[in-house]
């Protein structure tokens, strides 16, 4: 059975925002940009009956679409650091979304995520880069802001094992209920994912 993730698909006119900060660091393998993602909730490896049971739980969830906002750059790892991501402004209701999604998969049996949620887009995996690279290459970029959009679906995703960064591929769709925000990307929501 292949690993599942829940996850947030970027509208393609982020994701090309997202391309341009690609390049100018030593030894980073970058995402591919039609692999960019935010992950909500990592599964692993699951049978296929558990699989259909976290899809029907996913699909009862229901909760409004809301707006979201990619900003700043950083890097994991302190002292080694092992990628580089773009970041996510405070959201009330992606946390919401989140911890819904996290009480699902605990009352499902799988164990709790270990990891605190730092909602964040992938860019670069880095293997041996100095970390006077990265510091430069973070001072320059650090500024990144993209304009507001709107969270119309979270997905299941499915990846091969891997050294990772996909390709992935849509399992299911789960869409959150329409409101009337009309942020930037909106209809990029309806026909533009990557």
């Amino acid at each position: 059975m292949p690993r599942l993730f829940t996850a947030l698909e970027i509208p393609r006119n982020l994701a090309m925002s997202l391309s341009l900060l690609r390049g100018g660091l030593p030894r980073a393998r970058w995402i591919d940009v039609e692999n960019y993602h935010i992950t909500l909730r990592f599964i692993g490896d699951v049978d296929g009956r558990t699989a259909d049971e976290i899809v029907d739980r996913l699909d009862r969830i229901d909760r409004p679409e809301f707006p979201l906002t990619l900003s700043g750059i950083g890097s994991f790892g302190s002292k080694k650091p092992h990628s580089i991501w773009a970041g996510v402004s405070p959201s009330a209701e992606l946390n919401a979304l989140q911890g819904e999604i996290e009480r699902i998969c605990q009352r499902i049996g799988l164990p709790p995520d270990p990891r605190k949620f730092t909602p964040h887009v992938t860019l670069a995996r880095l293997k041996n880069c100095r970390l006077d690279d990265v510091v430069h290459y973070l001072s320059g970029r650090g500024n990144f802001f993209a304009p507001t959009f709107t969270v119309g679906r979270f997905v299941l995703l499915s990846s091969k094992e891997s050294v990772g960064g996909g390709p992935y591929l849509t399992e299911e769709v789960f869409p959150l209920r329409e409101t009337s925000y009309g942020y930037a990307g909106a209809a990029e929501l309806e026909q533009g994912f990557l």
